[in-house]
């Protein structure tokens, strides 16, 4: 079998493709904080660009991608599908492994899927600034770029633990022109609550993302942008699934396992959800593991219930699993998994029994990214090494079952600027 898939211009998709279309039923729809009911399109005017909500409430199936935005996909995408073969013969597994790598994206990771898509709307709109929150930094760092593409100031409050444990990413936001605080601040009501508490407190994306949102709320000429969670993102994010399934077919194999690491649900989404509709639509039989930090464990052990997105209370209420608006995990290196929420598709696909969670301890999952270096010459970020830990478990579990299995996993981003990470 061939090592890698092609990267044909064609392979790009045209449309993002919209879940919602498929399912027999919906999640229970997100609610306004204030009076409890339905969100209507005008409740999220404050917040959001108008095109990004019109985008967030469709039910079309596919949705055309702007052409300024295929351009600027067209640098980067197709990314690459790999037959990790090295990682195959090391395991001495009869299990074909794939993964799609999204770390050759402008900023080494998925994001920019989304990014590029939501800075293109608000430019549209006349929006001047963009407000973002960021955990890890590989949202802020996407968006930071995006935003010079399209002539946006670019404001991110970065969560204090990845702050100070990865100043590469604080450098490139601000390269790109990114405004970067840690977070929480001194700079907003809702920063400062938290700020007082313990000036060196490790923050959360939860509080982050109300500081965010409160500087879009009182500018008129900013919008706030967020990077995972919602159900537009997980559409920009369907053009990674879409490649993948092409790129599956030019080497003649068929995924019978997906797998993604999850903090919001993007990078998952995007890969996995192109594939659950085969499943919903053509019944074929793929299993879709859904992989989380054991000390964030949101999907394993959270409730199914409305909770609010931020840490203070100003965003809409979201059906979700959530281990509560309070919640704050411990500093781990994958800071890009420690929210205390999940999107809502994939909180309702969890709950169906279509997608299967699992959670991993942080020190599994960096003996599982040695490994891939060893074997496939690439770093992988500690969020993304949480889906190579699983697929590394589904191709033993195929060894010990002398099985053939084709697996695919989203590698959504290297490791290079989390380099301190693997010393420490």
């Amino acid at each position: 079998m061939k090592r890698y898939a092609s990267r044909k211009e064609q392979f790009l998709p045209k449309n993002f493709y919209n879940i919602k279309a498929d399912l027999k039923d919906l999640p229970k729809p997100p609610l306004n904080p204030q009076t409890k009911e339905p969100l209507k399109p005008e409740d999220l005017a404050p917040i959001f660009p108008m095109r990004f909500i019109g985008q967030e409430g469709s039910m079309e199936r596919f949705i055309p991608i702007p052409e300024k935005v295929l351009e600027a996909y067209s640098v980067y995408r197709p990314t690459p599908l790999v037959c990790a073969s090295e990682l195959k013969k090391y395991l001495n597994t009869p299990a074909h492994i794939f993964y799609k790598y999204e770390g050759v994206g402008p900023t080494g990771s998925h994001k920019s899927n989304t990014a590029i898509a939501q800075a293109y709307l608000a430019a549209q709109e006349g929006v001047k600034t963009l407000t973002t929150e960021t955990g890890a930094g590989q949202w802020g760092s996407a968006l930071s770029h995006a935003g010079t593409l399209f002539g946006l100031e670019v404001k991110v409050f970065m969560v204090r633990i990845s702050f100070r444990q990865k100043p590469g990413r604080r450098i490139m936001m601000e390269m790109f022109g990114g405004n970067v605080e840690e977070s929480p601040s001194n700079h907003t009501e809702a920063g400062r609550k938290f700020f007082a508490q313990d000036k060196d407190h490790p923050g959360s994306l939860g509080i982050a993302i109300s500081e965010a949102v409160e500087m879009a709320v009182r500018d008129d000429t900013a919008k706030y942008s967020l990077g995972s969670v919602l159900d537009s993102v997980m559409m920009h994010q369907s053009v990674i699934g879409q490649e993948a399934d092409q790129q599956m077919k030019e080497l003649g194999a068929r995924p019978d396992t997906i797998i993604g690491c999850v903090g919001g649900g993007s990078n998952f989404s995007g890969l996995a959800f192109p594939f659950v509709r085969k499943r919903l639509v053509d019944d074929q039989d793929i299993r879709f593991i859904a992989v989380e930090p054991e000390v964030c464990p949101t999907l394993t052990e959270g409730n199914l219930e409305y909770d609010h997105g931020d840490s203070v209370g100003l965003t809409p209420l979201l059906y979700m699993y959530t281990l509560g608006m309070d919640f704050v995990p411990p500093p781990i290196h994958a800071g890009g998994l420690r929210y205390h929420g999940m999107a809502p598709l994939v909180s309702h696909l969890t709950k169906k029994g279509i997608i299967e969670p699992r959670a991993y301890k942080q020190t599994k999952i960096f003996d599982a990214a040695e490994v891939f270096l060893k074997t496939e010459g690439i770093l992988p970020a500690p969020e993304s090494s949480h889906a190579v830990a699983a697929a590394i478990d589904e191709a033993m579990e195929a060894r010990e079952q002398n099985r053939e299995r084709v697996i695919l996993f989203n590698l959504s981003g290297h490791g290079f600027l989390d380099i301190n990470a693997y010393d420490r």
